[in-house]
């Protein structure tokens, strides 16, 4: 290969993702396209000494082949981005105030920069996906937490470095006065398969249609049978509920919900609702603060039928936010899968080191 064509060649960054189930290590010149990825499940007993091993061996291999100038991490939990230590992490040990930008820099040679996962995301949708061309876009990934990340003018916003736009960790109400009272207690999927749970340990009735719709003169009798009729539903939804998770109430998951409420079972759509709910709260005080163009929703629970998730929580975005803003912002899907993070990740490396 002749000069010219080496010195045509972009330069390569590393991109790697470190969530509580999945490691994943891309490379790619940080213009949404990807040359290489990586893809590891995580192992939580091995802890974060487990992670690391993992991410030196692979990325060693991925440096040396694909000529890689920096490195961009993307950090499932709490971070501080300036000093480049992790704070801890909620499903892995090993990891609070972890030098990570250190190790790498120790370990792999090379200049690295760290963010949240999130934020991360937000910066590959907001360059490469949903939320291309747009000035403002606030990301939020609803999968087993949930997260927020404002990027504004193709940029994260960071506040003073120790987290901003986590409209996850919303209190949702005044008297929501405890830290694990919060929007994604709610509406994450570890909230909606608890709230399932909760609702088939529960033995009080809650009704799902008012006793007296469609009776114009209700009269004891009728409201009577339509009680006996609503009890007896109820009781054959929960059934349903109990059969898909085999009688194992621990292991009924969102899945599980999401499938339920879309083949017609009531008691699983009024839980999605109430987690709609709560999320479009949390999103209506997002907009309402920063006026985003479009939020872009990711993650795993996004993935369920629209008609579940996002028409409903469209419309109860639209309930809660600054009216004014009504019809100002788009509520969109993720585009970029499950590699959303990576591609964040190799975007940002390439930000921090242009000249490299």
């Amino acid at each position: 290969m002749s000069k010219s064509a080496k010195s045509a060649t972009p330069p390569m960054f590393l991109g790697i993702e470190i969530g509580g189930t999945k490691l994943q290590l891309g490379v790619g010149p940080g213009d949404g396209t990807l040359a290489a990825v990586d893809r590891f499940e995580v192992r939580p007993k091995l802890g974060a000494t487990g992670i690391l091993e993992q991410i030196e061996s692979s990325a060693r291999v991925l440096i040396a082949r694909h000529n890689v100038v920096g490195i961009g991490i993307g950090f499932g939990g709490p971070i501080d981005s300036q000093s480049g230590i992790v704070k801890k992490s909620h499903h892995v040990d090993g990891w609070e105030r972890f030098g990570l930008v250190d190790w790498c820099r120790r370990v792999l040679l090379l200049p690295t920069t760290l963010q949240n996962d999130c934020d991360a995301a937000g910066l590959a949708e907001a360059r490469f996906g949903a939320g291309r061309g747009r000035r403002a876009v606030l990301f939020v990934t609803v999968g087993t937490g949930i997260g927020g990340g404002l990027i504004l003018d193709n940029q994260i916003y960071r506040g003073n470095g120790h987290g901003a736009a986590e409209i996850g960790h919303l209190r949702p109400g005044l008297h929501a006065d405890r830290a694990d009272q919060t929007v994604e207690s709610l509406a994450s999927g570890w909230g909606i398969a608890a709230a399932a749970q909760a609702r088939l340990s529960d033995p009080i009735s809650h009704a799902f249609i008012p006793l007296t719709s469609g009776l114009s003169r209700s009269s004891p009798d009728e409201v009577r049978q339509r009680m006996i009729e609503t009890e007896e539903a109820e009781e054959e939804y929960a059934a349903d509920l109990w059969d898909r998770c085999g009688g194992k109430l621990d292991q009924l998951t969102t899945y599980m919900v999401a499938q339920a409420a879309a083949e017609g079972n009531e008691v699983a759509r009024e839980v999605l609702s109430h987690a709609c709910q709560a999320l479009g709260w949390g999103i209506a005080q997002a907009v309402t603060l920063f006026s985003p163009e479009v939020v872009v929703i990711g993650g795993g629970v996004s993935l369920m039928d629209e008609t579940l998730f996002l028409h409903p929580l469209r419309i109860e975005v639209e309930r809660y936010v600054f009216p004014p803003l009504i019809g100002t912002y788009e509520i969109a899907p993720a585009q970029l899968s499950e590699q959303v993070v990576v591609h964040g990740a190799v975007a940002a490396a390439k930000d921090a080191f242009p000249r490299q």
